[in-house]
């Protein structure tokens, strides 16, 4: 009977054991398939095999069946039935030890970043901005960052937006032309993200990424689930957030190389989201971001219905394939159909294109890794039945999980401090209207409003500044030169114009290398 080894995870059985080798499952992977086929249960077999592998895993929960990952299964006679066929029987049923994460704090523990965090890229990408509109808003998170202002939650970005506007004049001179137009188009464009309910995206206390990547007592890697199906009510919020996590990963990790196994394996589903209308520099961020996180020992496998939904920039960069059935009845899905099988290294026992089409559920076409990075010829496979349980947690089930963990009291009660929202306000002269009580945002307790966003790092923005009675723009000091960062973090851009950074002024160099996923350096 086939199963996991320490370097291998088990994932299937066709004519041999097919098998994820974990010396190469941070080259990234892919799984695709028509709804119903078992995208959903192939992906728990996967983060099951990861966790036992003591690897940790994120993944966001679209539908809300993913969750029964924490739990044991038994009682399924379909999955029964299948571990006979594959000689498994009698399965030893056992949940993966699991944290619920939600950015709206219902479901799990609450996700908070900051407005400095996000960047201009990606807050633009989120409102809804063009071209000039982000432009605008880049220079007022410029302005803030020269003006040691912290822009922690929408209000402080609401706030920088009027001191921007009321300073447009003077700051056109400085930066670019500053419309008051592009100012108030973007004040509305935050005003329809804060009713969609986006305040609660925003707070401190902030998301440590350590907590994303932490082992069981028993060795096991946890298995952080992202309550996703309210979110995914805004595809656009969905997707933003799962790349603005991506990023930071990327920011923050060390180089490690090719380790023997991952440190975080990071599933992507409803992947098509990341890339619909995504404009050309973001889609080229992203193949960046997918070709070098591999080095910081992430694997990032996206789960989508169409391999056509993956641009092939970044398709090229997906080494382990799990495909399941496809329908062709339509000239696009035919197509589809002969894209998928072409990305396949051929196998002279059978037809791939028209094998597609003909996949059971539970039935994939499979393609990892081999030794040296080499992808395995193409193998029809049953896919192996998860232990943990197919299907949802009921409330009491899930805030049961929720109350054992260890993360419990952390995030849970969100902190507003003093920011660009309140020193912007004293300088006008205006009083400052104090920040509700905080309250803790478990299951069922309504989102915080509000609330504070900024991550607790060393390096974070200070919030001091002159106190004024008038709300004229002052010209920003000289900046100091930036102190040695705490972490090891590294954007995408820096990687690139490293040697360039090297050669120009202070200023300059922290203009080139300021991350366009997120805001990397900050004034000190």
């Amino acid at each position: 009977m086939a199963g996991d080894t320490p370097t291998t995870l088990y994932l299937g059985q066709g004519a041999a054991p097919v098998e994820v080798l974990l010396k190469y499952a941070n080259r990234h992977g892919l799984v695709t398939g028509a709804t119903g086929t078992g995208k959903t249960v192939t992906l728990q077999v996967l983060a099951e095999g990861f966790s036992r592998a003591g690897v940790p895993v994120f993944c966001a929960d679209v539908k809300g069946d993913l969750a029964g990952i924490a739990a044991p299964g038994g009682g399924n006679a379909r999955v029964e039935e299948r571990a006979a066929q594959m000689g498994l029987a009698p399965l030893a049923y056992a949940g993966a030890p699991t944290v619920f994460w939600d950015l709206y704090g219902q479901k799990g523990h609450p996700v908070r970043t900051t407005v400095s965090e996000m960047g201009p890229l990606l807050l633009s990408r989120l409102l809804g901005l063009n071209e000039v509109q982000e432009g605008v808003l880049a220079i007022a998170l410029r302005v803030a960052d020269e003006q040691g202002l912290a822009l922690l939650d929408l209000k402080d970005l609401r706030q920088l937006l009027v001191f921007v506007g009321q300073n447009a004049s003077q700051l056109t001179l400085e930066y670019g032309n500053v419309s008051e137009a592009s100012v108030g188009a973007i004040q509305r464009a935050l005003l329809q993200l804060e009713s969609e309910g986006a305040n609660p995206f925003f707070g401190e206390p902030a998301l440590a990424l350590a907590d994303l990547m932490r082992l069981a007592p028993d060795g096991r890697g946890i298995v952080n689930v992202l309550a996703a199906d309210r979110l995914m009510q805004n595809p656009k919020a969905y997707a933003t957030f799962l790349l603005w996590l991506l990023s930071e990963l990327f920011e923050e990790l060390p180089e490690v190389g090719d380790p023997d196994k991952p440190k975080l394996v990071f599933f992507f589903d409803e992947a098509h989201l990341l890339f619909a209308d995504a404009p050309k520099v973001l889609l080229d961020k992203i193949e960046q971001v997918v070709k070098l996180i591999r080095s910081k020992g992430v694997g990032v496998w996206f789960v989508t219905q169409n391999p056509l939904d993956v641009p092939d920039s970044v398709l090229a960069q997906l080494g382990n394939r799990v495909q399941h059935a496809l329908r062709a009845f339509t000239p696009r899905e035919q197509k589809a159909v002969r894209a998928a099988a072409e990305t396949f290294r051929p196998n002279p026992a059978f037809d791939t294109e028209e094998v597609i089409t003909q996949l059971g559920v539970g039935e994939a076409l499979t393609s990892p890794l081999l030794a040296k990075g080499i992808p395995a010829v193409v193998e029809r496979a049953l896919i192996r039945p998860p232990v943990s349980r197919i299907g949802v947690l009921t409330a009491d089930e899930r805030q049961a999980v929720i109350n054992a963990s260890a993360l419990k009291g952390k995030y849970d009660t969100p902190v507003d401090r003093e920011s660009a929202y309140e020193v912007l306000k004293r300088r006008a002269g205006q009083p400052v209207e104090a920040a509700p009580a905080s309250s803790p945002q478990g299951m069922g307790a309504p989102p915080a409003q509000g609330g504070i966003i900024g991550i607790t790092r060393s390096d974070e923005r200070p919030r001091g500044g002159a106190r004024g009675t008038e709300p004229t723009y002052r010209a920003p000091a000289p900046a100091p030169a930036p102190k040695p960062r705490s972490s090891n973090r590294q954007s995408v851009e820096e990687a690139f114009t490293k040697s360039a950074v090297r050669s120009v002024g202070t200023t300059l160099g922290r203009e080139l290398t300021r991350g366009i996923l997120g805001s990397l350096f900050r004034k000190r």
